[in-house]
């Protein structure tokens, strides 16, 4: 594990943007064992890809009118217990970091592992967020 002060901004690059951090295996088990409406879970990681690509996609692809109810992340290599929670939600799917799964109701109905994120750019990943979103979530209520 790196030292906390080392991955605090790497958490903190998600947060900001209202990401919430799930830390243990409770606090996954009480978001995604809800199993009711959309929730994009963002596998953090210190790599390369991960600062460049991942989270830069998610900043980018949650300003899209249309997004998931909740988005909420864990950081693998850091929080273990959770991360191996969540991903045990990833029904069919390898496990690795990062990674970005949309879950509705439960269900992973669109899933970016670590090959569909390296070497791509954070606006062609956010592109395919976009996507999931307008496909499975419900758009925002129009503000008064």
């Amino acid at each position: 594990m790196y030292p906390e002060m080392l991955v605090r901004p790497m958490r903190e690059e998600l947060t900001r943007l209202g990401v919430e951090e799930l830390r243990t295996a409770a606090e996954v088990d009480a978001v995604l064992g809800a199993a009711e409406g959309t929730v994009l879970v963002v596998v953090n990681s210190v790599c390369g890809c991960a600062a460049r690509n991942a989270r830069p996609a998610v900043a980018e692809a949650l300003r899209h009118a249309v997004r998931p109810a909740r988005a909420v992340t864990v950081f693998a290599g850091q929080d273990r217990e959770a991360t191996e929670r969540a991903r045990g939600y990833f029904t069919g799917h390898a496990p690795s970091s990062p990674s970005m799964a949309l879950l509705k109701d439960g269900a992973v109905v669109a899933m970016l592992p670590r090959h569909a994120i390296e070497g791509r750019a954070a606006h062609d990943i956010a592109a395919d967020l976009v996507r999931a979103f307008d496909a499975h979530c419900a758009a925002a209520p129009a503000s008064a």
